[in-house]
């Protein structure tokens, strides 16, 4: 649930500022609202050391300087200013070394077909008025060139002939001129190996420094604590020769604030946010309600304060979503493996364990529903060896097509009921009933529709309830004209997105029937191949592992693209969640 704030003000002289704010920062309760835009020598020079930390970090976070974390705690570096300026500038040069290499390298190339000579030499010949000129002339014109002076072809590659003309004087010949190189094809050589042994010396260098990486982390933390400290002590108001700090807490943190400011004589000032707060969210629930926050927290979506914090209901029904999509047992047993060696390799070194309990819970999702649907690495194999689904029905396209709109409507009336629930007493609560009334007539419609159910003579008078309750009470307007115009708008906005909403529930259906699909054509082919001696019985194991491994990727992408979705949007939206909070973040120590 979204925990109820307080918006809070603390008032103190300016000379014991620095102090109080140390104090608040100990509490860890207040959420800092600036009261002016921080700024100053300090936050610019703590902003440029989180700056290089982080690009320091970065370069040891690409692939080539990834090294075995060390068992031992490392020390930190003395100078990590200049350790992380050491790594950057490093960096830097490398990607300088590796650019002039790769023109090294096509420059040698480019002049192979020349062969090896001195460029100073000819260099030195034009002085005393014997030039060298180099031409590449097509093979079929190279015979006959006369040049007015002596034609060296020195090779010939691809249909061009490269040649030098050696003359008195300048002559002009119709033919591309090669301008000389920089430098012989040796030295081109030898810069070439030269600039490789610096280019890995550089790495050695990155690597042998990648163990600084957990103490830049930590130095890294620490700084932007203290970030945190100056930007709250540079953003407070001043009024005279007082300072206060003002930002929101938990309701339930209100106590403790009022204790603390009668202990260090402070001022203290705390009312309801008013409706233009931006007030951060907090959510606090039970643990295994909790366990949907590490997916919320990647898809960086955070309810609104005003909101409903829709985590148990998005648990319950994306864990359904899951089962269904990836609905092979054979793959679920997979995932739960996985998680469980995740889980012994990492987990104590993990703050935040929930994860975890999320991936057992939809491994298991997805091997309960297999075992229902009789789906173990495809379906066709077993049922060709008398193994059947616990419960064959799920396996029914009709059946599972209406389960799925039946799903739907559950899911968004549930949304509906949870508004109404809210805003009772209001009367525009009722609306909330009118459009769950809509949602189960437009369920019936889809049944109709797609799939050849009847239209129960009830159900018209099911559309004209929900239809008269939302006209009349969606507006809270006293004016009866203007309430009817602005719910006659709403029903003009949202009553075909209902119908198209419960139809998009068969998405539960069309990509979990994809994905045992592409399993049973996958085991077809294998089955195929075996009767080809052992060389297909090597092609069908090949054909098992790369067409499953296939599908084992591709499934849980299915799920966050239809899974979440079904949740963030179509859910969502009936119930009126934008998914706009903003973080609860208070100033604290840790």
């Amino acid at each position: 649930m979204i925990v109820r704030m307080k918006k809070a003000a603390v008032i103190m002289q300016s000379k014991d500022a620095d102090s109080a704010v140390k104090e608040l920062r100990r509490l860890g309760v207040l959420h800092v609202e600036h009261q002016q835009i921080p700024k100053g020598t300090d936050i610019l020079s703590l902003c440029d050391d989180i700056a290089l930390i982080q690009e320091a970090l970065s370069v040891f976070s690409e692939k080539e300087f990834l090294v075995k974390p060390c068992r031992e705690k490392q020390k930190a570096p003395l100078d990590w200013r200049a350790a992380a300026r050491h790594v950057v500038e490093a960096r830097k040069r490398l990607d300088q070394l590796q650019e002039f290499s790769r023109n090294l390298n096509n420059r040698i190339i480019e002049w192979q077909p020349w062969g090896d000579f001195e460029p100073a030499v000819i260099q030195a010949l034009a002085a005393k008025n014997v030039f060298v000129r180099l031409y590449q002339v097509p093979e079929k014109e190279a015979k006959g060139l006369s040049a007015g002076g002596i034609v060296k072809i020195i090779s010939t590659h691809g249909g061009t002939t490269y040649c030098a003309v050696i003359s008195r004087e300048k002559i002009d010949i119709p033919f591309k001129e090669a301008a000389l190189p920089r430098m012989s094809l040796t030295d081109m050589g030898t810069r070439f190996f030269e600039d490789k042994k610096a280019m890995q010396d550089i790495q050695d260098d990155i690597r042998k420094r990648a163990s600084q990486r957990e103490s830049l982390i930590n130095i890294r933390n620490a700084i932007e604590k203290e970030l945190e400290f100056h930007k709250a002590y540079r953003g407070m108001g001043q009024a005279g020769e007082l300072t206060y700090l003002a930002g929101f807490i938990p309701v339930d943190a209100q106590a403790l604030l009022l204790e603390t400011a009668a202990q260090e004589k402070w001022g203290i000032f705390i009312n309801d946010p008013s409706a233009d707060d931006n007030v951060p969210t907090f959510i606090r629930n039970p643990q295994w309600i909790s366990w949907i926050q590490p997916l919320l927290k990647i898809l960086e979506i955070l309810p609104g304060y005003t909101e409903f914090d829709i985590s148990p209901l998005f648990l319950v029904f994306f864990s359904l979503f899951f089962g269904m999509i990836i609905g092979d047992a054979g793959y679920g047993l997979i995932y739960l493996f996985l998680t469980y060696l995740a889980h012994r390799r990492f987990g104590a070194k993990m703050q935040d364990k929930r994860i975890f309990s999320l991936l057992y819970l939809l491994s298991s999702c997805a091997i309960a529903w297999g075992i229902l649907t009789g789906t173990f690495f495809g379906q066709a194999w077993l049922v060709k060896y008398g193994v059947h689904a616990l419960l064959p029905v799920l396996n029914d396209p009709k059946f599972i097509q209406g389960l799925c709109f039946l799903i739907g409507v559950t899911h968004l009336s549930l949304a509906h009921l949870w508004r109404f629930a809210v805003q009772i007493p209001s009367l525009t609560a009722l609306a909330e009933l009118g459009w769950v009334g809509i949602l189960w007539a437009a369920f019936l419609l889809v049944k109709m529709l797609l799939l050849g159910a009847l239209f129960p003579a009830w159900a018209k008078y099911l559309i004209i309830a929900g239809i008269s309750l939302v006209v009349l009470f969606s507006s809270p307007r006293k004016n009866i004209f203007a309430r009817i115009g602005a719910g006659l708008g709403t029903i003009a906005l949202s009553l075909m997105n209902s119908f198209g909403d419960i139809v998009s529930y068969v998405r539960l259906f069309a990509v979990g029937l994809a994905g045992v699909a592409i399993s049973d054509a996958f085991n077809s082919m294998a089955a195929g191949a075996v009767v080809s001696g052992a060389i297909g019985v090597i092609s069908a194991g090949f054909i098992l592992m790369a067409g499953h491994a296939l599908n084992f990727v591709l499934s849980p992408m299915s799920v966050l693209v239809h899974g979440v979705r079904l949740n963030v949007l179509e859910f969502s939206g009936h119930a009126g969640v934008t998914w706009s909070g903003t973080p609860y973040k208070p100033l604290s120590e840790k």
